[in-house]
């Protein structure tokens, strides 16, 4: 690709911006529809870590989903630093996907090895892709966006760090399924159905876009390097808030305890393992 653009390159370019200003609609009537609900879920809660996460989780997109479509829609000639964009994007997957461990570390019945298997495994896939993402080096061959210029482009590495992310969101997948098939393959309750079916809705949904992001980035040419960069924060935030809502409606169709099921939520996203009838004092 040289300097100047040809008609096909401002096409895709133009394709990307569109896509990354209808990810931030998705964001914008998301909020707007389940409003309601995060005020009777969160709201006049306690304040702990995990309510902190998903605030950062909620509310931190509506910034990186913003400062991307700025970025898309930029007309100017001078180059601008992406280092705070940046930032902010790392900021809201690291949260969405500390309230995945935190929900997957619930679902394993609070194991303390697995919590700190998985938060060493969390800090190692954040070095490893801050540090592909930040090298000069090419890791992938292939067409990159053309040097000297300030297009709405991506280089290859950012592939290297989505597929980090692929490989971490995997790993949660697959602590799901089998602790879902190994201890909770007879149990019927209501309440732990909901928490895994909605979790693996969830997880599957963001690890589709980051699969999406990986091939795109990977094998197309590098004007559509972008295309997904909000989608992938939007998706992140939306299914994660939709998790909490989901479970407190089902809770509302639960009624007599039980001697194993999902623990009270008193503030928090995460559910530990007592007698429903102690989750229904809550949200």
């Amino acid at each position: 690709m040289s300097s100047l653009l040809s008609v096909s390159d401002i096409m895709k370019l133009q394709t990307v911006k569109y896509a990354n200003l209808g990810s931030l609609a998705i964001l914008v009537f998301d909020y707007c529809i389940t409003f309601s609900e995060e005020v009777q879920c969160t709201w006049f809660k306690p304040w702990d870590l995990t309510r902190v996460i998903f605030i950062i989780s909620r509310y931190l997109p509506f910034a990186g989903v913003g400062m991307t479509a700025y970025d898309a829609l930029r007309v100017s000639d001078q180059c601008t630093s992406a280092v705070e964009e940046n930032i902010v994007h790392v900021i809201c997957i690291v949260a969405a996907e500390a309230l995945l461990v935190i929900r997957t570390w619930a679902f394993w019945q609070k194991s303390r090895k697995l919590l700190i298997g998985l938060v060493v495994y969390s800090v190692l896939t954040i070095i490893a892709a801050i540090a592909a993402d930040s090298t000069p080096t090419m890791l992938i061959p292939g067409e990159e966006p053309p040097s000297g210029t300030c297009y709405f482009e991506s280089t290859r590495n950012a592939t290297i760090v989505y597929l980090f992310l692929a490989m971490y969101e995997s790993v949660m997948l697959i602590l799901n399924v089998y602790k879902r098939v190994h201890d909770y393959k007879n149990l019927r309750s209501r309440i732990v159905i909901t928490l895994y079916h909605d979790g693996m809705f969830y997880m599957l949904c963001i690890l589709t876009v980051t699969l999406v992001n990986v091939i795109i980035g990977g094998a197309l040419p590098s004007a559509y390097s972008n295309m997904f960069d909000s989608l992938q924060l939007v998706v992140h935030s939306v299914l994660a808030s939709r998790i909490l809502f989901r479970l407190r409606r089902s809770n509302e169709h639960v009624h007599a305890p039980l001697s194993t099921t999902m623990a009270r939520y008193s503030g928090r996203l995460f559910t530990t393992f007592v007698e429903v009838n102690e989750w229904d004092e809550d949200c």
